[in-house]
């Protein structure tokens, strides 16, 4: 068997996924351009690869026909939208993933987004490193409304950060509400999205990119929100309409927004030069131990395919239909 690894960086702080290849003898590349893979990049590297450890490369339907030896893909993360698993399965090609390794890292860069843009930490830190003092006033996280749209490992994560701050209210949203989140915590309440947009000082996505989610927030529910929001998408690009957003900072319809995923990736485009926004790498999942985690999940549910052992984290039939949906 053959791996090839895609996904950047990997077992830079922790070469353990390496050493699980090597003490199985299993033949291993790591990504020769050290950088996320465009599909035409993916296209030209060598296609005699069994298995792949992938990251948010676009595995296409174009890339998965090209890779002749291909038969199982193991994601070093959660997202799903960026494989074709139609054509995986049309294929006979496996797919896993690590679902839960990095639910705590995003929900944790949420929390803290969320404070930088209610305490205008990036304004006043972008103010002082030319040459201004400036003092602004902000709004702590116990004074604020939070809107959870999409309440999965994620935002369960983020509801249990919260909760040592003391928000107002949480509201919540998700397509299967759950009742047991009620009863551990205080003041959370499962609404209608409309509802969260109307009230919400801080909004926050936790949801997948499918057909029902793409452009899930675009002028329209901007224009619904309060003129001091924040909103924040560490989920998904394409979850929020980019020109839209634009739109709203530029023109002062809402406070403030962070975004950590983008529809195309890596990012330059204009919400580089709004102030109002924060802008991050798609690096939700970076913390030292979270992003290890995914790396080594990945490269054991690798080893156990290389082994023709059972799979632990095989991505669930639901996730074929929404992306069939889609």
């Amino acid at each position: 068997m053959k791996v090839l690894i895609t996904t950047v960086p990997f077992a830079t702080e922790d070469r353990l996924p390496l050493d699980l290849l090597e003490r199985e003898k299993i033949e291993y590349v790591i990504n020769p351009l050290n950088k996320k893979l465009t599909e035409s990049e993916l296209l030209s590297l060598n296609d005699n690869y069994d298995v792949i450890i992938a990251g948010t490369e676009p595995i296409t339907d174009k890339v998965i026909n090209s890779f002749k030896n291909l038969k199982f893909i193991s994601r070093v993360g959660i997202g799903l939208d960026s494989v074709d698993l139609i054509s995986c399965r049309r294929k006979g090609i496996l797919v896993s993933y690590t679902p839960d390794a990095p639910s705590k890292a995003v929900a944790e860069l949420t929390v803290s987004l969320s404070i930088s843009l209610l305490r205008k930490v990036q304004l006043s830190n972008l103010r002082m490193h030319n040459g201004h003092w400036n003092r602004y006033y902000g709004k702590r996280l116990s004074e604020c409304i939070v809107g959870i749209i999409g309440v999965g490992r994620i935002g369960s994560q983020l509801i249990q950060n919260l909760s040592g701050f003391g928000c107002k209210k949480i509201l919540l949203n998700d397509l299967n509400p759950s009742s047991d989140i009620d009863r551990q915590h205080k003041n959370i309440y499962w609404t209608s999205k409309e509802a969260i947009y109307r009230e919400s000082d801080v909004i926050t996505l936790h949801v997948p990119l499918t057909k029902k989610t793409h452009n899930l927030i675009n002028l329209k529910e901007i224009k619904t929100m309060k003129k001091d929001v924040v909103l924040i998408n560490t989920s998904r690009g394409g979850i929020i309409n980019e020109s839209d957003l634009i739109n709203a900072l530029s023109n002062n319809l809402i406070s403030g927004a962070a975004i950590d995923v983008f529809e195309e990736e890596p990012y330059f485009g204009p919400l580089c030069n709004i102030e109002n926004c924060i802008l991050t790498s798609h690096m939700g999942s970076m913390s030292f131990d979270c992003r290890t985690k995914m790396e080594i999940e990945a490269t054991e549910e690798a080893i156990r395919f290389c082994k023709s052992q059972a799979l632990k984290s095989a991505v669930p039939n639901e996730e074929y239909i929404i992306q069939e949906e889609f």
